[in-house]
Order: structure tokens, then sequence, then C-alpha cells
């Protein structure tokens, strides 16, 4: 791995008093977990739709759930059991210390719809998940701006079809079909109260930071929310990932490697 990039990587973080974590869907391979990178990776996590066409775009769509309840609840269904048996890798726990040791402690920005981070042991209190999260509930329509916790679906997914056999969720407020409060493609009813929240969060702790370093994993250019938060704070930026690892001089330093080996490397560095 490039040394050099490692070392700067190192001394940037040391000399800072506040870890601005920005991760996307890179982050959790290491844990085991798929990236759905382009249509043909997404389609060898989900056979079932690839024999069907369905990719990402359309099985992540409120037009699915309308359409197929059962489908939609199917893959996501199935993602919601798969993230809660999936156990955070290192790498995780890693950042967790490194903030640990700065003044102003770490915040977290992510893609990830996963809750990873928040298994991992970071506090609720410093996670903005701007996509939303598989771990919170709204109504489809929606009826109202209620989102509530995923605590009691128990999905049964069969996969050779991946479709939910096991009872639909529903909205406690009308009865009528209940999804996860994420922003899917052509999402006009996502609620973005409780990601609202947690970007003021996020910018109050900002605000307290003199000395601010973001370490960016994971954070492809498909859907570039992430690269693009962390490239206009104006603050020294490090980016980890393993094929688009591209980054100014001016504004950074790039390392080309996962998350886990990336951070366990600059973490020796640390020492």
């Amino acid at each position: 791995m490039q040394q050099s990039a490692i070392a700067q990587a190192a001394s940037l973080i040391k000399d800072a008093d506040g870890l601005l974590i920005t991760a996307g869907a890179g982050m959790g391979v290491d844990s085991g977990l798929p990236d759905f990178r382009g249509r043909e990776g997404f389609w060898r996590a989900y056979p079932a739709l690839a024999r069907a066409r369905i990719d990402f775009a359309e099985a992540a769509s409120p037009k699915t759930f309308r359409r197929d309840a059962r489908l939609g609840w199917g893959f996501y269904g199935h993602r919601l059991a798969l993230y809660r048996r999936t156990v955070p890798h290192q790498g995780f726990h890693i950042l967790q210390r490194w903030g640990e040791k700065l003044p102003a402690g770490a915040f977290v920005f992510t893609s990830n719809v996963d809750g990873q981070f928040a298994k991992a042991g970071f506090a609720p209190s410093r996670i903005c998940e701007v996509h939303g999260s598989i771990h919170h509930l709204q109504c489809l329509e929606p009826c109202n701006e209620k989102i509530w916790a995923a605590d009691d679906v128990l999905p049964e997914v069969d996969e050779s079809t991946c479709r939910l056999i096991s009872d639909l969720p529903h909205c406690p407020y009308c009865g009528q079909l209940a999804r996860p409060n994420i922003l899917m493609f052509g999402d006009s009813g996502w609620l973005e109260r409780r990601t609202q929240l947690q970007q003021a969060q996020l910018d109050k702790w900002r605000r307290g930071v003199k000395k601010l370093v973001v370490i960016e994993l994971g954070a492809g250019t498909a859907i570039p929310t992430v690269r693009w938060f962390g490239e206009t704070l104006g603050v020294p930026l490090i980016r980890l990932n393993p094929t688009e690892a591209e980054v100014s001089s001016a504004i950074g330093v790039s390392l080309q490697s996962g998350a886990l080996a990336g951070l366990q490397a600059i973490d020796l560095a640390l020492r």
C-alpha cells in the first residue's frame, strides 16, 4: 500500500480535533455485505431479480411496493434480515477509537441504510443517515409524518422468488401498507424529518470543531452524495476506495484500498 499516503493520512488525523466519517456502500463489504456495484453485481446478490430482469432502481422504488407489495418487501425484508445478522468489521472499532482520542470526537455521515455504525457502538446522536434507515418505517402513502422503529417486523422471504411470505407490515395509523423510511428511486413520498434532525445535529457539531478532517470510506460515483458532501466542506479529506480513489492533492490524500485494510494501515502508522 502507498506508504507516503498512509503517513499523510495519519498526520492529518493526529492534527485534527474532530473526525467526520463519511461512508458509502463499500464500507460494508468487509463485513460481507454486497455493494450492488453495477447491474451485474446487484443480480449476483439477487438471482431471483436477475431472472425477472428487475434492476436495483426498479426494486428500490415506491412503485414496486404499490404494484407488488410482496416483491417490494421481499427485497427489503431480505436486506433487513441480512443487516440484523451482520457483524460490523474491525474498521468500525478503529474509527471509534480514533474519535475517542479527539477533543470533539467523531461524527458519521453515511448513505448506508444498514444501521451498521449504530450496531458497532456509535452513539445515535453522532450519526446522520442521509438516505434514511431500513430499521425505521413510514406509511407508503404517507398518511402522516410519523416514523417508527421496524423492531416488530420479522420478515420471512422466499429467496427463490424474492417475495415476502410472512405478514406484510402495515401503518398503525391508517392500516395501509408500510414501507422502509429510506429514500428510494423516484421517491416523492419519503419522510425526511428524521434525517433532517440528524443533519441539524451534524451541523451543530461541525460548528464546534476547529480542525476538522474527513475520512471517506467506500463512497462511489454512481450516487455521489457522500463524495460531494466531503469535497465541499473545505477541510482535509482522506479518501479510501479500491477503484475510485482519485482526489485532488489540494483537497487531501487518497488510498486505493478497501475500508478495513486502509484503516488498519493508517492505524498502524498512528501508533
